[in-house]
């Protein structure tokens, strides 16, 4: 897969979600349902570690292809949408209920971004487009990139620092 297959992916995940189809996929039969309070750490989720395999997670039965969605959805983790390239995961767009380990989810107060991530990098999306400014919270090679309007969080994407940063510069979407 290419980069911009990969842009390509991530702009259709994200037009998905700016859209919200309203079809939400069901838990199999016999599972727990979705997970209300999920956390996002710079490791993964619960189950979905960053790094693992298209394969593998098709394999564990946490990963699946369905109709009413723009790519592969994880199930259990509904508000979550991988980002893989190179058949490994290496984003993670989440939405609210999903937070992270200090409790930043959509709809956070952007200082309480800055008070949790006080090294963060301020990016400053192009004028004229319709993209959020974003906060970059770098830790090695792991990062949250949070896109904002300037008060609360819209969206939280985790993963590999280097995705995060590129995808906010080559842009985002909508497809």
């Amino acid at each position: 897969m290419t980069f911009r297959q990969f842009l390509f992916i991530a702009a259709l995940l994200t037009a998905a979600s700016v859209a919200g189809s309203g079809v939400r996929p069901q838990p199999p039969v016999g599972s727990a349902g979705p997970v209300t309070d999920e956390v996002v750490d710079l490791t993964g989720l619960h189950g979905v570690e960053f790094g693992d395999t298209e394969q593998e997670l098709t394999a564990r039965g946490v990963l699946r292809d369905t109709v009413e969605s723009c790519g592969p959805t994880l199930v259990g983790h509904e508000t979550a949408s991988p980002i893989f390239y190179d058949d490994r995961l290496v984003l993670l767009w989440v939405s609210a209920p999903v937070r992270t380990p200090e409790g930043i989810t959509v709809g956070t107060p952007v200082s309480e971004v800055h008070d949790h991530y006080p090294a963060s990098t301020r990016l400053t999306a192009p004028q004229g487009t319709y993209r959020f400014d974003g906060l970059l919270a770098r830790d090695g090679d792991r990062a949250y990139l949070f896109l904002h309007d300037g008060r609360t969080v819209r969206k939280t994407i985790a993963g590999y620092a280097d995705y995060a940063q590129r995808l906010f510069d080559e842009g985002y979407g909508p497809c």
